[in-house]
């Protein structure tokens, strides 16, 4: 039988200017929840106990508009409970929530903008995912 190898993500990382002032907009409009050590922990169990559920690893081409109007070349995808709650809440606080809106039999989907100019892609699952 041959070695198990990667078996899933274990953590997303990347670079701030200000990572204890990007830590608290992504606490406040996102409700992260921020630990001491400057970063979070999601357990999949507590988000859809007994259901399913997947993290995608997925390359895109250097040329891809996907993560514009960010020059970021990441993006990253978060799972959320009410999209259209949560985007007419970050619109009311302010935020750079973009118009577009993906509905399909994936989930819906919506854009917005962390203060540092990066693409966050918001993701209400299928019922059950």
């Amino acid at each position: 039988m041959p070695m198990k190898r990667v078996t899933g993500i274990g953590g997303i990382f990347f670079k701030s200017k200000d990572p204890k002032a990007l830590n608290e907009w992504y606490q406040r409009h996102l409700g992260i929840n921020v630990s001491p050590w400057g970063g979070a922990k999601f357990q999949w169990a507590e988000d859809n106990p007994g259901g399913a559920g997947m993290t995608l690893w997925t390359p895109f081409k250097a040329d891809t508009d996907y993560f514009a109007p960010s020059t970021a070349p990441f993006m990253i995808n978060f799972r959320v409970a009410d999209l259209h709650a949560l985007l007419a809440a970050l619109r009311a606080e302010g935020c750079e929530v973009l118009e577009k809106v993906d509905e399909s039999e994936y989930g819906k989907f919506g854009w917005v903008m962390d203060p540092e100019g990066n693409k966050l892609e918001l993701w209400e699952p299928p019922a059950g995912r």
